[in-house]
């Protein structure tokens, strides 16, 4: 499965933003979609993820109450909204999709950029 990634730009502390991931190919073995982020000389960290067939989430403690992740399972695409952002949420977000009966997410995009201004 191809992934792009799009919605990202830059937003003041406690603004909001909406990603978005467009997932295109073979999506029908595909079991979660993922968001990642990567800040600067960091490593890259979960986000959150959706179940792709059931849309059950789950989310880090970093943004837990303050992202959502959902789907539009006909339109292959998959979002990220992001509420109430703070400085330390500016990073690069990356999707990724992972397969049923595989430990990790095998396909990624390339990723959006989200600078959180003060």
């Amino acid at each position: 499965v191809q992934l792009q990634a799009s919605g990202g730009g830059l937003v003041q502390v406690g603004g909001s933003l909406r990603l978005s991931c467009a997932a295109s190919g073979r999506t029908s073995n595909t079991y979660l979609m993922g968001w990642f982020r990567q800040a600067p000389g960091k490593e890259r960290e979960f986000v959150g993820s959706i179940n792709w067939k059931t849309g059950s989430t789950s989310y880090s403690d970093h943004v837990k109450g303050r992202f959502t992740i959902s789907r539009d399972y006909a339109g292959n695409t998959v979002f990220l909204q992001m509420n109430s952002l703070k400085p330390w949420d500016t990073a690069v977000y990356l999707c990724a999709a992972k397969r049923y009966f595989s430990a990790d997410y095998a396909s990624w995009g390339q990723g959006t950029q989200v600078t959180v201004s003060s």
